[in-house]
């Protein structure tokens, strides 16, 4: 299985973002993350468009962005204008998923879907033909550093059993709580791609991707 870690800017230093991407890219990271936050689907305001737009060109690490707003679809011709690769939407958040997802993909942005901890693991089994990543929140979506939530190991495990099940080729994603301990659980349960915010950004960005990569080698 290939392991990619997906450093989420959300807990960078903005005020000095360009090496943080930079170290994070020379470290060996595959994607950046992007939790962008409208103050509605979740309590917290993030950022958007003018962020992203900054940062593409100037990159090469592959902008995965997780939409945690309401209505997604309003902005998915902006989010690809902006230069969003990935493009996630929660199951919870929109009114036709499979409308939204194949319009995802019609403007030429990998679809992905998520869903949060209290939200059924099935809700999302009928939209993965159309995925090529499922993204399983394991915090509360609309934060930072919280802690792993342990429930949430069985949704990892149940998406990728239905996957092997359907011959899917997809990712697992998780994201929350992600640390050294953690990772080998999600690994172990079937995730393949780990965003990491506190556990990247709070030491040496460098150093800190090395270090989970070794940890993951050390799983396959």
């Amino acid at each position: 299985m290939n392991f990619i870690l997906a450093p989420s800017i959300l807990s960078a230093d903005f005020l000095d973002l360009r090496s943080e991407i930079k170290a994070v890219e020379e470290a060996g990271a595959q994607y950046l993350h992007f939790d962008v936050m409208d103050g509605m689907f979740v309590p917290n305001i993030s950022f958007g468009i003018p962020v992203l737009k900054c940062i593409k060109g100037n990159t090469n690490l592959k902008l995965d962005v997780h939409l945690m707003i309401e209505d997604p679809s309003r902005y998915f011709e902006k989010f690809k204008e902006a230069g969003a690769e990935i493009l996630t939407v929660h199951v919870e958040a929109m009114k036709d998923a499979r409308a939204d997802l194949l319009k995802i993909k019609e403007l030429g942005m990998i679809p992905s879907i998520t869903l949060s901890p209290d939200t059924d693991v099935k809700e999302v089994f009928p939209y993965m033909d159309l995925v090529k990543q499922v993204l399983v929140m394991t915090v509360e979506p609309g934060a930072g550093a919280q802690p792993y939530i342990d429930k949430c190991t069985d949704k990892i495990k149940a998406i990728r059993e239905e996957a092997v099940r359907r011959g899917l080729d997809i990712d697992v994603e998780v994201d929350g709580g992600i640390n050294e301990k953690t990772i080998i659980t999600a690994a172990k349960a079937g995730a393949n791609v780990f965003v990491m915010g506190s556990s990247i950004f709070n030491g040496k960005p460098f150093e800190s991707v090395k270090k989970y990569e070794e940890i993951l080698k050390a799983e396959k």
